[in-house]
């Protein structure tokens, strides 16, 4: 399951990220490591960005980029 896929208030554990480069490193450096816990807060009106909560921070990420990240519910 990809992170894009889930709706508001639901939680998952990031399993695996399927990029790599410059997006790779800032995902990582945003906190977006194996086995973190993730929620969904909310998503924009027209469902581009969304807002998740990961490691107690609040990060808004595309949904494009959000299709890259495997995650287990």
């Amino acid at each position: 399951m990809m992170l894009d896929t889930l709706s508001k208030g639901q939680k998952a554990k990031i399993k695996k990220i399927r990029t790599d480069g410059k997006l790779l490193r800032r995902l990582l450096d945003m906190g977006f490591v194996m086995n973190s816990e993730i929620e969904v807060i909310r998503e924009a009106p027209l469902f581009d960005p969304m807002e998740l909560k990961i490691q107690n921070y609040y990060i808004s990420i595309r949904k494009s980029e959000a299709s890259l990240i495997e995650v287990k519910i």
